[in-house]
């Protein structure tokens, strides 16, 4: 096998939350480039059509299951739908999330707190105990690549709501956790913590709140925002043999913000 064969995903099959647009989209078509089918979430059927058909472009199969990962209801029926209609799942990105508002601590209600730890958390959890569970028992191995955040690291500038920095610290510890507990049946758990990527939220956050972005700007040594598609082969590499040594790792991705 030469080193790039330990790349391909041809075969496996992918289940991706929030897969339709931004980094979910990206990720998605580059893991199909590599090889593999994917089955897509996410709330808007149009995109999710639009995404599926630019991957049965590249000749692969392409489902999609349209729900709220964020309603644990919902996300608990499309990870069972997935395995009864579409199953086995080989590799699992748990990209849904967001920090959806701007409040103080002080001010933020119980209900939104619950409502972004359900989007950001307990989705990684559900698709995690369903998904990469059914891996677990089958045996052979798999692979779960949960997108944390640079802000499960730092505190954002300037920014509240603070229950996303919350969320996506333990999402790193679940998959601390979750790798120690699964490495001796071979299924693998990773976390990919981006930075600044100038997708749509982050477009509303510019728009929004201008003086929070420029400040976020400035301090990325690169000195620009990543742009999607960088973060499609890094998923590619954890989700293949090339990454077969590694798990439980936090994959920082972010021009260098952290550095400073």
């Amino acid at each position: 096998m030469g080193l790039l064969d330990r790349f391909s995903l041809s075969g496996k099959r992918l289940f991706i939350t929030g897969g339709s647009r931004g980094l979910g989209r990206e990720m998605a078509l580059a893991i199909a480039d590599a090889g593999a089918d994917v089955i897509l979430t996410g709330r808007d059927e149009a995109s999710l059509e639009e995404t599926a058909g630019a991957i049965r472009a590249l000749g692969r199969e392409a489902v999609t299951i349209a729900g709220d990962m964020g309603d644990p209801d919902e996300c608990e029926a499309a990870c069972s739908r997935a395995l009864a209609e579409h199953g086995p799942v080989d590799l699992l990105i748990n990209n849904v999330g967001g920090r959806l508002l701007n409040v103080p601590v002080e001010e933020q209600s119980l209900a939104d707190w619950r409502r972004i730890l359900d989007l950001n958390l307990t989705s990684t959890f559900l698709c995690t105990r369903i998904l990469g569970g059914a891996m677990v028992r089958r045996g052979g191995g798999g692979r779960v690549i949960n997108v944390a955040s640079i802000s499960g690291l730092i505190a954002n500038r300037g920014i509240g709501g603070r229950s996303y920095e919350t969320a996506k610290a333990a999402v790193i510890q679940f998959t601390k956790a979750t790798a120690a507990d699964w490495a001796p049946h071979g299924v693998t758990v990773n976390a990919i913590c981006p930075g600044g990527f100038f997708t749509a939220p982050n477009q509303r956050w510019a728009k929004d709140n201008p003086e929070v972005i420029g400040e976020f700007l400035q301090n990325i040594p690169m000195g620009k925002f990543g742009e999607p598609e960088d973060l499609g082969p890094l998923a590619v590499y954890l989700a293949s043999d090339a990454s077969r040594y590694m798990t439980g790792a936090t994959l920082v991705i972010d021009g260098g913000y952290t550095l400073w």
